[in-house]
């Protein structure tokens, strides 16, 4: 149950087995077109560009900024945890001029002061699902003020577990990964680029190999419509991504949204219980990633959380950045959030704690 890797969907992992196929094989390449079409749906969105990228989400981050930031361009970034802080330093490596909006972690970003902090930016970017704080950043009224700005937005965590609309809510780029409430193994980021952006990528994209005008056309989404080939597919993990969305809208999104929501709320209320303050700010909390303050009571928090893990094979992590030794991070996201996992990792909790 940690903010990490979750267990993958038993379909996704079985998916990883499957009889090996060559990434120009029509039955992939059939395959890849409709683990796109369900990325569509899960991102809401009806981008053309949209695909997995291979890489794990921290590649869909740098694959997002390379493509439409160049030198001497401004980019708004909205920091609250380790991973707007992330988006900075590749906005940075891109040349651009950053502004930096920053809120207090555990606090979400002012839709209000991000957008009033440049007058002209190319990008404003933000964190839907902050890993490391577990705060929700709101994101509608900042897509409907970004004026001429390209809206780019990091939805690691909230995919799949969250409301979640790109176009209705005025994204222009948005990056994922697969490893949290999509429920498969790291390896992929889920990437969808809005046609706006699309008219502004760079002339000249500083990596070749996350150049989205070329992987655009393998994937079909390139100005000719035709496929050329620009890198080998992973396809065993391509192959468990569309096992993976499957079991997701097989469920319906709407009923995994609410099954996160409902789980959340059972660590939340489970932990205060214990004796456990909430970190994140009241109104903005994750479900799916529950952030909690450590007591003075417990002496050695890496303790407690290694007895978890070498007895009861529970990880929940620690806090990163300024709240290390802190919080704590307690994940339940994909198909690990069920009340049973809940449960267990209660029990166990306070066990340790009891001794």
């Amino acid at each position: 149950m940690g903010p990490g890797p979750c267990n993958p969907y038993p379909e996704a992992t079985e998916a990883l087995g499957r009889p090996m196929l060559g990434h120009l094989d029509p039955e992939f390449i059939a395959l890849l077109d409709e683990t796109i079409d369900a990325l569509r749906t899960v991102f809401g969105t009806s981008n053309q560009l949209t695909l997995p990228i291979s890489g794990t989400g921290s590649a869909g981050m740098e694959a997002a900024f390379v493509n439409v930031v160049g030198p001497g361009d401004t980019v708004v970034v909205g920091v609250n945890g380790v991973f707007g802080g992330r988006m900075c330093e590749v906005a940075r490596r891109c040349g651009a001029d950053v502004v930096v909006v920053e809120a207090e972690w555990g606090h979400p970003i002012d839709p209000t002061a991000l957008l009033e902090a440049h007058p002209d930016p190319t990008v404003i970017a933000v964190v839907h699902a902050e890993t490391s704080t577990g705060v929700r950043t709101d994101l509608a009224e900042i897509g409907a003020g970004k004026g001429e700005a390209l809206f780019l937005v990091d939805c690691v965590t909230s995919i799949g577990g969250l409301d979640l609309r790109v176009d209705e809510w005025g994204v222009d780029l948005a990056y994922a990964g697969t490893q949290k409430c999509l429920g498969v193994a790291p390896g992929l980021a889920p990437l969808t680029v809005s046609d706006r952006a699309r008219d502004r990528f760079v002339d000249r994209c500083q990596s070749w190999y996350l150049d989205l005008s070329l992987i655009a056309e393998y994937t079909g989404a390139g100005d000719g419509g035709g496929r050329t080939y620009h890198h080998t597919a992973p396809i065993s993990m391509i192959t468990s991504l569309h096992a993976g969305l499957d079991a997701v809208l097989a469920e319906g999104l709407d009923a995994s949204i609410a099954r996160h929501a409902a789980c959340g709320a059972l660590v939340q209320e489970g932990m205060q219980d214990l004796g456990f303050s909430l970190f994140a700010a009241d109104g903005y909390r994750l479900p799916q990633l529950t952030t909690v303050r450590i007591p003075d009571r417990v002496t050695d928090e890496a303790d407690v959380r290694r007895s978890l893990l070498e007895e009861y094979g529970i990880e929940i992590g620690g806090g990163l950045g300024p709240v290390a030794g802190k919080v704590w991070r307690i994940g339940c996201m994909g198909h690990t959030a069920r009340p049973r996992n809940v449960t267990t990792l209660l029990g166990a909790l306070a066990t340790v704690l009891a001794r």
